[in-house]
């Protein structure tokens, strides 16, 4: 990375072939537990600001993207593996770029679907202790250390959010994005949960407890979109992004002066 003093991050931990760096960094820990010198948080202002750019320049001319977020623990054959899978086959279809997280389970079958139906595929990792290898059915794939970098990339590309069971993360991105929605940070911009045996119970919690106390509206609930449907979750993104078309200018044409020629272009 542009400015990368050794030591900074500290040295990539050890791992089988072909995985990402992983997190069990002492200066990753620190980054987040407390101030340092002022040298050193220049340093990873400069750090964070290349992450920044190298997500801008890898992503400008691949979509419009649609993310597909869930577990990375469900095998080939699961339910909900073959549910992304699907779903991914008809965003493909749809001309959509399918956006994962670029690692195995609901990840690797919604690239998988994507690809077997001619579909252009991105992953953007993150560098985690486990579970992050990527799968063999990206296109394109980069590596974030941030997850507030990496949160900003598939929000800013995307079109539509499409989250099959998972655990905490699914859940991050589930509730960051909601935020955005309701705050008006992002318009037209569906959200759907695909799975109504695994997720009905939040969506309960929500209607049952949330909305009970005030802590948010019932209009709210309407963000969300539940369904078992691989085609309605096509059709609802559909829908938004019809209208998230109209607002969004077209990328500028690639410079081969940055590196940008060969890219898909949207």
């Amino acid at each position: 990375m542009v400015g990368e003093e050794p030591g900074l991050y500290g040295a990539p931990a050890a791992g089988p072939p072909g995985w990402p760096r992983n997190t069990n960094q002492p200066a990753l820990q620190r980054f987040l537990a407390g101030p340092t010198s002022r040298l050193t948080e220049l340093a990873r202002a400069v750090h964070i600001f290349a992450e920044f750019i190298r997500g801008f320049r890898a992503l400008h001319f691949v979509g419009p993207c649609v993310t597909v977020f869930g577990s990375a623990r469900f095998p080939d054959g699961h339910r909900y593996y073959d549910l992304a899978r699907e779903t991914a086959r008809g965003l493909a279809h749809s001309g959509f770029t399918v956006v994962t997280g670029g690692g195995p389970g609901v990840m690797e079958a919604a690239n998988r679907g994507a690809k077997e139906a001619g579909g252009f595929t991105v992953g953007c990792n993150i560098e985690l202790p486990e579970e992050q290898k990527p799968n063999p059915y990206l296109d394109v794939m980069i590596e974030f250390r941030h997850f507030f970098v990496r949160k900003v990339m598939l929000v800013k590309y995307s079109y539509a959010f499409v989250a099959l069971p998972g655990g905490l993360g699914t859940m991050d991105e589930i509730f960051e994005t909601l935020t955005l929605i309701q705050t008006r940070k992002i318009l037209d911009f569906p959200v759907v949960l695909l799975g109504s045996e695994y997720w009905q119970p939040l969506v309960d919690l929500l209607r049952s407890r949330m909305v009970v106390e005030g802590t948010i509206g019932r209009e709210d609930l309407d963000l969300l979109h539940l369904t078992d449907s691989p085609d309605e979750a096509v059709r609802c993104v559909n829908d938004g992004a019809q209208r998230t078309f109209a607002r969004r200018p077209p990328p500028q044409r690639p410079r081969w002066l940055l590196g940008e020629f060969g890219r898909r272009a949207a």
